[in-house]
């Protein structure tokens, strides 16, 4: 009687659970989620309390799996500033949680670990401070688990140690301590762990050298001492150790050999990794799943004890099949949008390295974004076909996006070094897909008017990657070695950054080439318009040509993410003035920015006053021609392109020249000297 009783009890709270109302929980645990995370509700606002996350173009960033559960968010590089809220843990389903290049504080909560089904969790490049949940070894199915560049204490917990199916571990510029836990070294799928620019110290574990998989281990920036294991030898450059005077080892270039004073202390760290483990053991919960010594008495009455428990179970477990089964029915019945095809951008197979780059993970690959955005998913591969990467190419060139070829970023991307499987060198723009223009058929046009730039005054585009799961795009360029104009202004006298007047002209000539070809029509590509040309969008190659980057992105980026890039080119002065008025970018207000980067590279400064305006009319060219010249220039020369510049600049479009008349100005130059 009383277990019919209590199947009486149980059966109607089942089924109160109807996909309506269990997608109504994960409604509620979502607002709750934006609350925490957006406080002044300014990038959020799309989650919405009357919306469907699953449904319609609310809830942007937020992805569904086949069965209509939240199993995807992606906001990564949103601004958000508020902080990660303990209700996270609520949403069962979650595979894929995606919150780095934000502004996000405060503590990293232990419910995060109810996530067991989470596959990446990226909280990188943040705020967040405190220590590292030890519940996050809990977290069986964890592949990725990025964590640096935040501000998190306290020692690595051993548990990660747990965690069999890790591939990534990054936790690299934080402020952690302790000794590195040697039961890292029991997780067999790791292939790149990066624990540098912290405060570890000790040595580093023998058993690291037993984790299989291993391919990049990175302790750079720390107080490790004792005696490297030899075995370590085995990753090459793979194994990075720099700035850790306490360290020695014999088999490694830039470390001196140990003393018996450092091989005697060399197993110390290891010991007290082992008791912090013992010490571990005992802090786990009374609910953990342990196996007991059952040979003892208090075990076999536990085990009598349990038969009704048993029984119950069962009948329960029937229970919530007969329930799972109507439900599914349900969902079968009702029209879903959310389809079952592999992203093709992520699923092609490479022929290489398969044992060393994670392909991307499986729960993933069957999720549709609130607003349906695929671009390349709809027949647009051909096309595409000869600049397609897929994700594994871009994590592979990247270390897995190591913080090691991390090249700087803005408001809406991360810019990274790679190394492709052909041994070129790579820059890798890593772009939100909440950067880019939502709609999928200008996307595409922006993704073509991209692939038909071929000039060499401007940086090749090499090819890009789509990844529907995780939200983001990858433009790859070519990799030009020498950085940006701007690395060669407001320099001090005599540093050999100085460029010779020579240089100046030709640099000045070849910016002037590329604005050419991007302002007149050739072939297939259109007459284009480059709207953000500065000095830090001229990068500098190895031998000292000028190569315009970001040529045609804006046909790519969202409106709002383009009005802000244009936010920080009127602070410089590049903006014509003539924008103010009518919102509109001309071949002419390319004319205007590029005679403010002509005024750069005369006078060697980043800010161009009246004064140097007023000289350059005048022709009075020693007060704005650079001083680290120490006169070595042709003046004739110098008041030709101070003349050019000022036409360049004026106030009214129509007064400005063309491009092809600059370009005929500037070959002059070349009959006069």
């Amino acid at each position: 009687m009383h277990l019919i009783s209590l199947i009486h009890l149980i059966l109607p709270l089942f089924l109160l659970c109807t996909p309506t109302v269990c997608q109504n929980a994960e409604l509620k645990t979502l607002i709750a989620l934006k609350s925490a995370l957006d406080p002044h509700g300014t990038y959020l606002s799309s989650w919405s309390i009357n919306g469907d996350p699953c449904n319609g173009p609310t809830f942007e960033g937020v992805a569904c799996n086949n069965k209509g559960k939240v199993a995807n968010i992606s906001l990564q590089g949103k601004g958000l500033s508020g902080f990660l809220p303990s209700e996270i843990g609520g949403l069962k389903s979650l595979t894929g949680l995606y919150l780095h290049f934000n502004k996000l504080s405060g503590e990293i909560p232990k419910e995060i670990a109810d996530l067991t089904l989470l596959t990446d969790l990226y909280l990188d490049v943040n705020n967040f401070s405190g220590s590292i949940p030890q519940q996050l070894g809990n977290m069986s199915s964890l592949q990725v688990l990025q964590l640096c560049y935040n501000k998190l204490s306290g020692n690595v917990p051993t548990q990660l140690g747990s965690l069999k199916k890790l591939n990534v571990l990054a936790l690299q510029y934080n402020l952690l301590t302790g000794a590195i836990p040697a039961s890292l070294g029991d997780l067999d799928e790791l292939i790149r762990l990066d624990l540098s620019f912290n405060n570890f110290f000790g040595s580093i574990p023998v058993k690291l050298t037993e984790a299989p998989r291993l391919r990049i281990l990175d302790v750079r920036n720390n107080t490790l001492s004792g005696n490297v294991p030899s075995a370590l030898q085995k990753l090459t450059d793979g194994f990075q150790y720099e700035n850790n005077p306490g360290l020695c080892g014999t088999g490694f270039a830039s470390l001196k050999v140990c003393t018996d004073s450092a091989s005697d202390n060399r197993n110390k760290p290891e010991s007290a990794a082992a008791d912090s483990d013992a010490l571990a053991k005992k802090e786990i919960p009374e609910s953990a799943n342990l196996q007991p010594n059952c040979s003892k008495t208090p075990c076999l009455n536990h085990s009598k004890g349990s038969h009704i428990g048993v029984v119950s179970g069962v009948i329960i477990i029937a229970i919530v099949t007969v329930v799972g089964l109507s439900t599914f029915s349900w969902y079968r019945r009702k029209k879903q949008k959310i389809g079952n095809n592999v992203d093709s951008s992520d699923a092609r197979q490479s022929t290489d390295q398969k044992d060393v780059s994670r392909r991307s993970a499986a729960p993933l690959i069957s999720l549709e974004y609130s607003t349906g955005w695929d671009p390349l998913g709809k027949g647009s591969q051909e096309f595409f076909d000869s600049y397609m990467f897929n994700l594994e190419d871009v994590e592979s060139a990247t270390q897995h996006f190591s913080e090691v070829n991390f090249l700087g970023r803005s408001n809406y991307s991360a810019v990274y070094k790679g190394v492709l499987r052909d041994g070129s060198i790579v820059a890798i723009k890593r772009i939100a897909k909440t950067s880019c223009k939502s709609d999928e058929v200008e996307f595409l046009k922006g993704l073509k008017i991209l692939t038909s730039l071929q000039h060499g005054n401007l940086v090749r585009l090499r090819g890009f990657c789509c990844s529907k799961g995780r939200g983001e795009c990858f433009l790859i360029y070519d990799f030009v070695p020498n950085g940006n104009l701007l690395h060669y202004l407001d320099l001090n006298d005599g540093d050999d950054k100085v460029l010779k007047w020579s240089t100046r002209v030709s640099i000045i000539k070849g910016i002037a080439k590329g604005i050419d070809y991007l302002h007149n029509p050739q072939g297939s590509k259109p007459a284009l318009v480059h709207q953000n040309i500065s000095a830090e969008k001229v990068l500098i190659d190895w031998r000292l040509n000028p190569l315009l980057v970001g040529s045609g992105l804006h046909k790519l980026l969202a409106d709002d993410i383009v009005f802000s890039m244009l936010k920080a080119c009127a602070a410089m002065g590049y903006l014509a003035p003539e924008y103010t008025t009518t919102g509109k970018f001309t071949d002419k207000s390319d004319i205007y920015a590029f005679g403010m980067v002509v005024f750069q590279i005369l006078t060697g400064k980043s800010k161009i006053n009246p004064s140097t305006r007023q000289a350059a009319e005048t022709g009075c060219v020693q007060e704005f021609i650079d001083p680290n010249l120490l006169g070595k220039f042709s003046e004739t020369e110098a008041v030709k392109l101070g003349q050019i510049a000022i036409l360049c600049t004026h106030e009214l479009p129509l007064q400005r020249p063309t491009i092809n008349t600059i370009r005929q100005e500037l070959s002059l130059l070349d009959e006069s000297s």
